[in-house]
């Protein structure tokens, strides 16, 4: 359980370096006119995933579960991979990468690394790792809970405001302004 809650640890560390990435690049965003989207739904969305964090440890500690490998192993590639994704979504986007939605109208879309495959593939490491991470170690209802109100945030709230968000950012563009 001690290397279980190591890597919940860790994980959890990783989100205050993103934090801060997140934070110089909203200075930089906002320093270019860049414009928030979605402030109502941010608070909900960090509570969600840090309440995630604690419920893997609660259910495992509290529950007493048991680390099975053929489910754990796989689980924790997945975890890790989800990170990798996380990371080379963040790389892609270098400045333009927030975890609020700050969109620096004019600007084009990103259409290389990982969002040459789809729109939104930050959201694909989320939901992998809130299933994988808290089975690594037999945490289901944690899984199953955060991956349910996750997906009900994500696919009625986020993702509809990051659609309106990055419209908004291109029909600012000049050629946009300059054909209307």
């Amino acid at each position: 359980m001690l290397w279980y809650a190591a890597l919940i640890l860790a994980t959890g560390a990783e989100r205050f370096v993103e934090l801060g990435v997140s934070s110089r690049n909203a200075a930089w965003a906002f320093k270019r006119g860049g414009v928030e989207f979605g402030k109502r739904h941010f608070a909900f969305m960090v509570c969600l995933h840090t309440g995630m964090l604690l419920a893997c440890l609660a259910e495992v500690f509290l529950l007493n579960r048991t680390f099975t490998p053929w489910l754990g192993y796989p689980m924790l590639v997945i975890a890790l991979a989800s990170q990798a994704l996380r990371w080379w979504c963040i790389a892609t986007l270098g400045k333009r990468w927030n975890t609020r939605v700050i969109v620096v109208p004019g600007l084009p879309l990103v259409d290389r690394g990982p969002y040459r495959f789809f729109n939104h593939p930050n959201y694909v490491a989320v939901i992998a790792e809130g299933i994988a991470l808290p089975l690594v170690y037999n945490a289901y209802i944690t899984a199953t809970v955060f991956t349910v109100i996750n997906l009900v945030l994500l696919l009625r709230f986020r993702i509809p405001v990051e659609e309106r968000a990055l419209a908004f950012g291109l029909a600012q563009a000049p050629d946009a302004r300059a054909g209307a």
